[in-house]
């Protein structure tokens, strides 16, 4: 019975699980296309947050930890419900039902309450998916990573820059230099060394700022660079701006890169904390710029230029980028790789353009072509106009005004790396009538050196071999005579010919040219050059020119034939270029200025110095040359003949008598040795008030040389005063009247001009204290005088006397050179600042024992005192410990 019992009892429980879970097993195929349905819907979800976070990610953002999280959960879900789905379809082909053996019943009820249970999971995920939010913006990292060329031969500025950094009294540092030389790419490695070495700093701002850049345009890239809210920005004006860059800056230690300025920025504008604020005294501004004076501007604590490469790191350059396969193609490809590089001349700028132009050329021939074709025009080869020319001409476009440009333009007509004599090329501007707006030729001058100054600001032009000379790099030349010939090779306006090119003076177009280096030989016989304006003809070994040489030239206006050493005649023909206004013959053998000259009643220009030999200008051409301005004839041995009709017979008074005569000249250059002519020059206010040079040599009777302090103020122009071979004892400076304060007396009277002054041979003079009215004497030389023992004497001081307050000798004295003066025990009765000398040379000056320095003088200026060794262990003055690093020892100095 019991057994009965508990059959049935199974029975019934197995009958009820049947019929209690039949559903399950009914519905477990439309529980499995749910399941499908529900798969794919949560799968379209995981698509739609993917593409949101992708564009996220896009915009530099970062996917949140709960999205990603989430779309791992999907992936692994999808996995699990594939098999789910695979095994619950293969149950339903099956058709178990409940009739079917309890293994399978239970199988399938198994696998229906595991779908029941994963729908449920795939809704319940789902609904998670539901982000408002996917991604966030980043953090802002201190510095992004800018893309850049190899810094070939920058590395050893870069370690300078990267000093200034880290020195936390350097806030600002300004890089100036040409265009293409490197500046950009110098900045560009700066910053990204900051990926490296952060050194605290919180932010680094990029803003390549350019030519047309606006302070509202930097704003824009500093705001989005800071990450500002669009609605603090987006709408408000350039001073809003300013106050919410400044709220974030003031807070951070930060690094502003500003690159390619071409105007002086006002940081405070931009929203930029001042340098000086405490909160900002750590952070950095660092700028490149074309313009050396943008640095000055900008308040620069440190400026440093990019000079173009050294001969060796050119190459690297040029080899790096032809690349290897190129170079070891043919073995003769180094040599013509070498050849390119140096024509570049170190521009970075030039040397990619080319190289890049060459990659992958490996015929020799294509090379020596190349090369032949660079050297000749550099225009015609391949990228150099577009990479090269374009770029570089964004300076001269930057040029304020027409008459700069043209200057800057005319520096072609000088050879390849020629070192131009800064007041020969201002001369040459004024002599072409480009700065004819001036009253007189002092104020054309002083504008000519000025726009000399803003061409070398601007790094169109650079120092020469000394201070008074200036170069122009050949790449900006290539690029100048480009310009010239309105962007054609083809149409040539300017020609500097040198040696074996002379034939090329046949252009009809030409409008300048140059012949430099050339022979008797090599002279045309008659050019034909109708459109010819210029022509400088210098450092030849011609001794004549070919009769007609001047036939074809009839609108040419400067004719300069300087620096011809063995010419010897004046040229037949030049009569009658009766448009001429400048005519040059300085250091030459010419020996006479024909009749027929008098022809030339346009000159203005008539330069005549260290003609050595001439012996006759009629007084006839003098006199009709009514425009005259300017006249030079220093550095020459007058004539002693009898001839009235030559102003140089009978010393130099017949020649200053004609001079005073031409109303319009203003500027006079003359060598006087003799007394009577001194008299008339002192006599004379029209020649004292045009005096710019005065050479005093071998002056017969002039024992005593007295200016009066009205002649001082008349000679306002005096630039340069010589004395050699004289019997001169004093030069005294004569008060005529104490109307004015005593303090100011030098300022009233004085040789305001004098910068240069030369005393040589003079062995009667004991000092030079009259230099004490040359407030802007720049360079002193003094030598061969054995009787000088001060330049300026004590004792002569305190007879005009001098006090500290009107007393500037020497203040802008750069150069003083004192050779052979035996008896010289001092310079200067006592120390003075000195403030901008920078080389004092002294040879064969043994009782010269001190020097008047001190521990305040010339520090920030002084680069270096030249002598012998001996000498200066003679040397006995308490601070000559503190000038030991200055010293530099000569014994070629006598």
């Amino acid at each position: 019975m019991e057994i009965v019992s508990l059959v049935y009892t199974t029975i019934t429980s197995l009958w009820d699980f049947t019929c209690k879970h039949a559903d399950d097993v009914r519905k477990l195929q439309a529980n499995l296309k749910a399941l499908e349905n529900a798969l794919e819907q949560l799968r379209d979800a995981r698509e739609d947050v993917k593409r949101r976070v992708e564009v996220a990610e896009e915009q530099q953002m970062m996917r949140r930890k709960q999205v990603d999280s989430w779309l791992q959960r999907v992936d692994g879900v999808e996995m699990g419900l594939i098999e789910i789905l695979e095994n619950g379809n293969r149950e339903v082909q099956k058709k178990c039902n409940c009739g079917v053996c309890h293994q399978n019943l239970w199988l399938s009820y198994k696998l229906g309450k595991k779908v029941k249970r994963k729908l449920k999971e795939v809704y319940e995920l789902k609904n998670e998916g539901h982000f408002d939010v996917v991604a966030d913006t980043l953090p802002h990292g201190p510095v992004y990573e800018r893309p850049m060329e190899e810094t070939i031969g920058l590395s050893s500025l870069f370690d300078k820059l990267w000093e200034c950094i880290n020195d936390e009294q350097v806030k600002i540092i300004g890089i100036f230099g040409m265009g293409g030389v490197g500046k950009t790419t110098l900045l560009k490695r700066i910053n990204n060394e900051f990926l490296k070495e952060r050194n605290g700093f919180d932010l680094v701002v990029w803003v390549t700022v350019s030519k047309q850049s606006n302070v509202e345009k930097v704003q824009e890239v500093i705001c989005q660079r800071l990450k500002l809210p669009e609605n603090l920005w987006k709408s408000r004006n350039e001073d809003e701006k300013a106050v919410e860059i400044f709220r974030v800056l003031q807070k951070k230690k930060f690094v502003l890169l500003l690159d390619d300025i071409w105007k002086p920025i006002d940081l405070l504008k931009l929203g930029v904390p001042s340098m000086k604020n405490q909160n900002t005294s750590r952070s950095k501004i660092v700028f490149t710029t074309r313009y050396e004076n943008v640095c000055s501007y900008m308040e620069a604590d440190k400026k440093f230029k990019v000079e173009c490469l050294a001969r060796e790191e050119a190459l690297a350059l040029f080899q790096n980028k032809v690349g290897s396969s190129t170079l070891n193609s043919h073995p003769d490809i180094p040599r013509f790789v070498e050849i390119m590089a140096k024509e570049c001349k170190g521009l970075p700028l030039a040397l990619i353009a080319v190289s890049r132009a060459m990659a992958g050329k490996t015929d020799p021939r294509d090379w020596e072509r190349a090369v032949e074709n660079f050297k000749k025009n550099p225009s015609n080869f391949s990228g150099i106009d577009e990479d090269v020319f374009h770029v570089l001409k964004f300076s001269y476009d930057s040029l304020h005004d027409d008459v700069t440009k043209s200057c800057f333009l005319y520096c072609c007509i000088f050879p390849e790396d020629y070192d131009i004599l800064s007041v020969d090329l201002v001369e040459l501007w004024i002599g072409e009538g480009f700065l004819d707006d001036f009253d007189d030729v002092y104020e054309a001058r002083n504008q000519g050196h000025e726009i000399i100054r803003c061409l070398k600001v601007a790094s169109l032009l650079e120092g020469g071999k000394s201070q008074e000379h200036v170069k122009m790099h050949d790449v900006i030349r290539d690029m100048v005579l480009w310009i010239s010939s309105g962007f054609s090779s083809k149409k040539k306006k300017v020609l500097v010919l040198e040696n074996d090119g002379l034939i090329e003076m046949n252009r009809t177009n030409c409008e300048r040219i140059s012949l430099w280096n050339c022979s008797q030989e090599d002279v045309p016989e008659k050019p034909s050059c109708p459109s010819l304006v210029t022509l400088l003809v210098r450092q030849t070994k011609i001794l004549r020119f070919p009769i007609g040489f001047f036939q074809n030239m009839a609108v040419i206006r400067v004719l300069d034939l300087s620096s011809n050493f063995r010419l010897s005649e004046l040229p037949s023909g030049t009569e009658n270029l009766v448009n001429l206004q400048c005519l040059n013959l300085s250091h030459t053998r010419i020996k006479e200025l024909p009749v027929d000259l008098k022809n030339l009643q346009r000159l203005r220009y008539l330069l005549l110095s260290s003609t050595y030999q001439m012996e006759l200008i009629p007084r006839e051409v003098l006199l009709s040359f009514s425009l005259l301005q300017v006249f030079s004839i220093s550095g020459n041995r007058p004539s002693k003949g009898t001839s009235e009709s030559n102003v140089l017979s009978n010393g130099r008074i017949a020649l200053l008598e004609e001079l005073e005569c031409l109303e319009c000249l203003n500027d006079i250059s003359i060598t006087i040795d003799d007394f009577p002519s001194m008299q008339k020059l002192l006599s004379s206010y029209k020649l004292q008030e045009c005096l710019s040079y005065l050479c005093l040599e071998r002056c017969e009777g002039l024992v005593s040389l007295t200016f009066s302090t009205s002649s001082l103020r008349r000679m306002r122009h005096l630039e340069r005063l010589d004395v050699y071979y004289c019997q001169l004892e004093n030069v005294k400076i004569y008060q005529e009247s104490q109307s004015f304060p005593q303090t100011g007396f030098l300022r009233s009277g004085s040789f305001g001009s004098l910068r240069k002054v030369y005393v040589a041979y003079c062995d009667m003079l004991s000092d030079l204290t009259f230099l004490v009215y040359a407030p802007s004497l720049e360079f002193l030389d003094v030598s061969h005088c054995m009787s000088i023992q001060e330049i300026i004497s004590d004792r002569h001081c305190t007879e005009i006397a001098l006090t500290e307050e009107n007393l500037s000798a020497f203040s802008r004295l750069v150069t003083i050179r004192l050779i052979n003066l035996p008896s010289l025990r001092s310079i200067f009765p006592r120390a003075l600042p000195f403030l901008s000398l920078r080389e004092v040379q002294v040879g064969s000056c043994y009782s010269l024992n001190r020097l008047p320095f001190d521990a305040n003088s010339a520090r920030n200026s002084l680069k270096e005192i030249r002598g012998s060794a001996l000498w200066w262990f003679l040397l006995r003055w308490h601070d000559k410990s503190l000038f030991q690093s200055y010293f530099v020892e000569d014994g070629l100095i006598w």
